[in-house]
């Protein structure tokens, strides 16, 4: 099993305890978020919609690749990959 490191937007530290970046185990990015919720309490939720699919307004690298273009939660997670959740802003 694939360990990463998972940058967490400010807007998602309160799980986190207020850490920026945290560390997860899986080979897909499904894996990675189930390992992300088992030490760190609702924040899937956060991240995935009632359907289990990553959220509209959240986007998910792997590395520089945004996963939407890739393999979405089936992105392969290799051994030491930077994984970041950027949640979209919104403005006008």
């Amino acid at each position: 099993m694939s360990s990463v490191s998972v940058r967490i937007p400010t807007i998602l530290r309160t799980y986190t305890g207020g850490e920026s970046e945290v560390k997860a185990e899986g080979d897909t990015l499904r894996a990675v978020v189930a390992d992300l919720e088992a030490s760190h309490s609702g924040i899937s939720a956060r991240i995935l919609d009632d359907a289990g699919k990553i959220r509209r307004f959240v986007n998910v690298y792997v590395g520089d690749e945004d996963v939407r273009f890739a393999d979405g939660l089936d992105t392969p997670t290799p051994e030491g990959a930077q994984i970041s959740i950027i949640p979209a802003v919104a403005g006008g």
